[in-house]
């Protein structure tokens, strides 16, 4: 074969490939190029406020915590864009989204590896070559392209939650968070718009449109748990986005860690402290001129259907979860905070034979991100929360999966991964100290 065979070949250009992409470039022994349907990165535009921030310290950048010397840190940038004593002054940990957005696009500038406007159509494997083949898309141009590669790292990302009982993409004005700065025009014209969800994406658009009420708009949020929960961000509790609390989920039995998940949501599905105490504060102040609010707060309500209604709008159905009641809400717009989930790309189906599943066909996920049987060939980013835990997303742990990932591929340690990083211990280490029962009963039987 004279075409060119990478070692790596990164599909979707999304934070994750792109820290996999800075950390590879200084590293002669890998040749790597990584692939994105889009004509250009642009991450969460319709999340973009002006005042949005992140919810992990700026270290979380593309390649810190695997390198803090690399030319492609957030610190670099702000030195070569001439920010650097700006933020020195700011003193603040939690930088703007819109500045993350450019910081990523910085760094896309000075990697040749990244191609956008390249889809990938289908994959194969060639067995006399040993090798991956990526039938690939010019999107402007349309001509296909063959691309051939010993390993692929997937980081195609998520895609937005909707429940198909909420109608969305048949409703005109029910949208997604994702959406929401494309809808804002038409939101701003509404007479009532209501929020459904409790996490940051709900709380950022509720304290976005909230001045509205001053104007006449009816804003409700409605929320299926019982509280609107804060992000738990103690310093204890940081310490399971550790490499050994990874370890700790990752050898739990399937169920369990089903289990233990459902009961994590404080961990990365809340809303920042400061927010929250922002809208408590601007009610507050509302209140003190106005009787009676333009606005609507309400906590264990699932939301079941949505109706149109005749004279406009919609009938949200509810069901309050505590009381067992049924109620319902007539409203002109719905912004749907449902967050997002992995949807597996239609691509992989021509190396299907190659993916190792679990009983309910979901990736099986090995300890160093590999879903391939040889546990080398094909990793993944993004899509282990079911056997990594709640950490999978966090944009502080990319770095981390990228080390482990090239060291795994290369098999050195190329960049440290640490082990042990937090001061608590998470299982039972079987030692000579601290005996398990099953430990103590054989060492009985024995005697």
């Amino acid at each position: 074969m004279k075409d060119k065979i990478y070692d790596i070949i990164g599909i979707g250009i999304g934070p994750f490939n792109l820290g996999m992409a800075a950390l590879t470039a200084p590293l002669t022994e890998l040749s790597a190029v990584f692939l994105d349907q889009s004509p250009s990165f642009s991450w969460h535009p319709g999340l973009m406020l002006s005042d949005a921030t992140l919810q992990v310290p700026f270290m979380a950048d593309l390649v810190t915590m695997a390198d803090p010397t690399s030319p492609y840190s957030f610190l670099n940038f702000m030195k070569q864009t001439d920010r650097l004593y700006k933020f020195y002054i700011k003193e603040d940990f939690y930088i703007l989204r819109k500045e993350y957005n450019a910081y990523c696009k910085w760094v896309i500038a000075q990697l040749p590896s990244c191609r956008f406007g390249q889809k990938v159509i289908s994959t194969a494997y060639n067995e006399s070559q040993a090798c991956y083949e990526l039938l690939v898309e010019d999107q402007k141009t349309f001509e296909k392209v063959m691309y051939y590669t010993r390993r692929l790292v997937l980081g195609t990302g998520t895609v937005p939650k909707i429940p198909e009982s909420c109608g969305h993409g048949v409703h005109p004005h029910v949208i997604h968070t994702s959406q929401y700065l494309d809808f804002k025009r038409q939101l701003l014209q509404q007479k009532s718009v209501s929020i459904i969800g409790s996490g940051q994406s709900a709380a950022e658009i509720f304290n976005d449109l909230l001045p509205e009420t001053e104007n006449g708009m009816q804003l409700n949020w409605f929320t299926r748990p019982d509280r609107f929960f804060p992000l738990e961000y103690s310093k204890l509790t940081l310490e399971l986005t550790s490499p050994e609390y990874v370890d700790y989920f990752h050898n739990l039995p399937a169920e369990k860690r089903r289990l233990v998940l459902a009961k994590q949501n404080q961990l990365f599905k809340g809303i920042n402290y400061d927010l929250i105490n922002q809208i408590f504060d601007k009610l507050y102040e509302l209140s003190f001129d106005q009787e009676e609010l333009n606005v609507r707060l309400s906590t264990n309500c699932q939301l079941n259907t949505i109706t149109v209604v005749e004279e406009g709008g919609y009938h949200l159905s509810f069901y309050h979860t505590e009381q067992e009641q049924e109620f319902l809400q007539q409203t002109d717009f719905v912004v749907m905070a449902t967050g997002y989930q992995y949807k597996e790309p239609s691509f992989l189906k021509g190396i299907a034979d190659r993916i190792v599943r679990t009983e309910d066909q979901q990736y099986h996920v090995g300890r160093h991100y590999t879903i391939d049987h040889q546990g080398s060939e094909i990793f993944v980013q993004n899509a282990e929360l079911h056997t990594h835990g709640f950490v999978t997303p966090d944009l502080g742990m990319g770095a981390y999966r990228n080390s482990v990932i090239i060291n795994t591929i290369l098999g050195r340690e190329v960049y440290k991964a640490e082990k042990r990083i937090a001061f608590q211990q998470f299982g039972v280490e079987k030692t000579n100290e601290l005996l398990t029962i099953e430990t103590l009963n054989d060492e009985l039987q024995a005697l």
